[in-house]
């Protein structure tokens, strides 16, 4: 059994009511609940939510809403991790015993089911504890990210490699972690404190799947490429 998770705060504080605001003509909550239906293997969908008008609005397009987020793990400090265990157990004490928890942030509106598809496939068919979504990176930490000491200026690379490189294609490749989603086996979810404590995998995708919701510049940018997409 595969359930999914929206997990959606309402107290943002870079974009005031995030999940909320319209992207690409429907709330950043509205996506990826419709998307979370469409997945292959899910049978429920649920939000997780310390907000009665998200609520309202997920359970609109077909989630579930069982509880409203305790307190606590709804703050600005609070660790997404424990919003995924406090879902789990909540099902476990009501006897539902999902292997796996796909979770669909609201803030990856430009993600598509067939990426979702394409996570859940990987969590399925091999022994990963975790699969998440990665994209290339514009930086490389062996050759073009420092660190700046706050006292002197003086930067230095976040790795150092044991020879000197000159140009970006002779630096190990590295992708940035996306939010599209993390897909976890519940059983490792109980047991461990993060998605890297096991066996983590990831699913390559396009960077343009992969923007992160984070200021009104990415809301814009959102917009100009789902409208980009639409075109095509």
């Amino acid at each position: 059994m595969i359930v999914a998770g929206v997990f959606a705060r309402g107290g943002s504080k870079g974009v005031p009511n995030k999940n909320l605001r319209q992207v690409g003509g429907m709330s950043l909550i509205e996506r990826s609940v419709k998307q979370a239906l469409q997945v292959k293997g899910i049978s429920q969908v649920f939000c997780s939510t310390d907000s009665e008008l998200i609520a309202q609005e997920a359970r609109k397009f077909g989630a579930e809403i069982p509880w409203l987020r305790p307190v606590e793990l709804a703050q600005d400090t609070s660790k997404e991790w424990d919003s995924w265990v406090h879902l789990v157990k909540w099902l476990h004490s009501n006897e539902t015993y999902p292997e796996y928890l796909v979770t669909v942030p609201c803030v990856a509106p430009l993600r598509t089911v067939e990426d979702l598809n394409k996570c859940v496939e990987l969590a399925t068919t091999s022994s990963a504890d975790v699969v998440m979504a990665v994209a290339d990176s514009y930086k490389n930490p062996w050759f073009n990210m420092v660190t700046v000491d706050p006292t002197n200026a003086q930067a230095r690379l976040v790795n150092e490699p044991p020879k000197r490189i000159n140009n970006r294609q002779e630096a190990p490749v590295v992708y940035d972690v996306s939010t599209v989603t993390f897909i976890l086996k519940c059983s490792f979810l109980l047991s461990a404190t993060s998605i890297y404590d096991g066996d983590t995998r990831a699913v390559i995708l396009p960077k343009s799947h992969c923007v992160d919701i984070d200021t009104e510049d990415d809301i814009s940018y959102a917009e100009f490429l789902l409208a980009k997409r639409n075109e095509s």
